[in-house]
């Protein structure tokens, strides 16, 4: 199996071409979000105000980096628990959001809508923030500033190393891991 690489905003044609467990090098401008920030995000839209960028097409990596070290862009940005975004993803997913990065299982509300609006959800590799944070080319806050760590920044990110995890047809390369290894009985 080869590497692929992928540029982000993702498009239908880049979301139909991964399947569970392809492993990725993803290029282009993303954006970083946590449950804080999701939160307000979902305010926002109840409010009817717009978000504080253009989701279509988007992908979020569910990461608050550390400070940046001196003469770095940004310090270690490994992924937190994706879990923690489950209750505010499938109504951005339905807005047209495309990826979503971090580490662990996703529930089903957000598996369906990942299915019905042709998304994809990548693993980074927890514990590999350095590794991460030497893909991060560029990055600038541009919402939620009072958050500090979980406020909103777009990247530049150059060859980001992922897993697909659950593709556009709802794949869990997750629930096929612990299938293979279940033991009859238990």
């Amino acid at each position: 199996m080869s590497i692929k690489r992928i540029t982000a905003p993702l498009t239908d044609d880049i979301i139909n071409e991964l399947n569970a467990g392809d492993e990725v090098l993803i290029s282009g401008l993303i954006y970083t979000g946590r449950d804080a920030a999701h939160k307000r995000m979902i305010a926002l839209l109840d409010e009817g105000e717009p978000l504080p960028f253009d989701i279509k097409g988007q992908v979020i990596y569910y990461v608050g980096p550390c400070p940046a070290p001196d003469g770095k862009i940004i310090g270690s940005a490994g992924p937190t628990t994706s879990g923690r975004m489950d209750a505010y993803a499938p109504r951005l997913i339905e807005l047209g959001l495309k990826g979503m990065i971090g580490k662990g299982l996703r529930d089903n509300n957000v598996v369906n809508a990942i299915k019905t609006h042709k998304a994809v959800y990548f693993g980074a590799i927890g514990g590999a923030g350095a590794l991460i944070s030497s893909c991060i080319k560029k990055q600038e806050i541009i919402a939620f500033e009072d958050l500090g760590t979980e406020a909103i920044r777009r990247l530049e990110v150059e060859n980001l190393p992922c897993v697909v995890i659950i593709d556009s047809n709802g794949r869990d390369r997750y629930k096929e891991g612990q299938e293979k290894y279940k033991v009859e009985g238990r």
